[in-house]
């Protein structure tokens, strides 16, 4: 289990990724993106998380460059994650959005690299080129977004390489336990997105309970849970306060019938969209 913010998890390929990162989903580009992605690096996060869709590349990787340079860090001290949007699901149509990414953020490399979303069976041929990126050493690592347990089996049926992530909305309201074991099963990390369920659980009373007993906010409690379940997090802030907040986490610890309290708050209730149902 990670003990600081510096921890990494081991991915069954070797790599070391960082068990804790910034997300920045919904942030625009713009001084507020940049200014995030720096006062993370700047206070110890060395993983920084996001997509095409999110509009915001160009601004993460300003942000990291300004930062690589002001904290005297190299690019490989840090550990960043991109993903391709369902309008370029085909063979050629993902090498292409990787290097679109890749450009926009400024970089030689990738960390991670994600397909986003499953949508109707599109994502076999966009494996197919994930498989060429890693295997060309154009990115570190490649993984899933929202891949619920039929997506993964019919995905490794006919991988060459099995993932070795899967980022999904995972918080107390959704603890996909199927999904989590079936990843555990099978050595595929498993990632939150939304791990605060956007803010809705901030004001949950039973949360509020431990939260007073341990000293710390909902959502320390909230993130703690997902470390101590071996969840690999990316929490979003702008805020400096709270980019620090949210990271400070390490100094107590949940016990087990608060962690089984936490995980009985379960409804399958999702913020984001149904793998299942959504299409594009």
């Amino acid at each position: 289990m990670m003990k600081n913010l510096q921890d990494t998890v081991t991915l069954y390929n070797g790599v070391k990724m960082p068990g804790f990162g910034l997300g920045v989903f919904k942030v625009e580009e713009g001084k507020e993106l940049v200014e995030a992605v720096k006062n993370a690096i700047k206070h110890g996060y060395r993983s920084i998380d996001t997509a095409a869709i999110y509009g915001n590349e160009e601004g993460v990787g300003v942000g990291v460059k300004e930062a690589l340079e002001e904290n005297n860090l190299r690019r490989e001290d840090l550990f960043i994650t991109s993903k391709v949007w369902n309008d370029g699901l085909n063979y050629e149509e993902t090498i292409s959005a990787y290097e679109e990414s890749l450009k926009k953020l400024g970089l030689d490399y990738l960390d991670l690299y994600l397909i986003h979303w499953p949508g109707k069976d599109q994502y076999k041929e966009s494996w197919r080129a994930l498989e060429t990126l890693y295997k060309e050493g154009k990115v570190k690592a490649i993984g899933v977004s929202n891949f619920e347990v039929h997506h993964l089996e019919a995905l490794l049926k006919q991988a060459e390489i099995k993932p070795m992530i899967n980022q999904v909305e995972y918080h107390p309201r959704l603890t996909q336990s199927e999904v989590k074991a079936f990843c555990e099963e099978n050595e595929i990390r498993f990632e939150a997105w939304s791990p605060l369920m956007q803010g809705e659980l901030l004001q949950n009373e039973e949360l509020t309970h431990i939260a007073k007993h341990h000293g710390k906010s909902v959502a320390q409690i909230i993130l703690r849970w997902d470390v101590q379940n071996g969840v690999i997090t990316i929490p979003k802030s702008t805020k400096e306060h709270r980019i620090i907040e949210n990271a400070n986490i390490f100094d107590f610890q949940l016990t087990k019938e608060e962690m089984q309290q936490i995980s009985s708050l379960n409804k399958n209730r999702r913020v984001g969209p149904n793998p299942n149902e959504f299409n594009f």
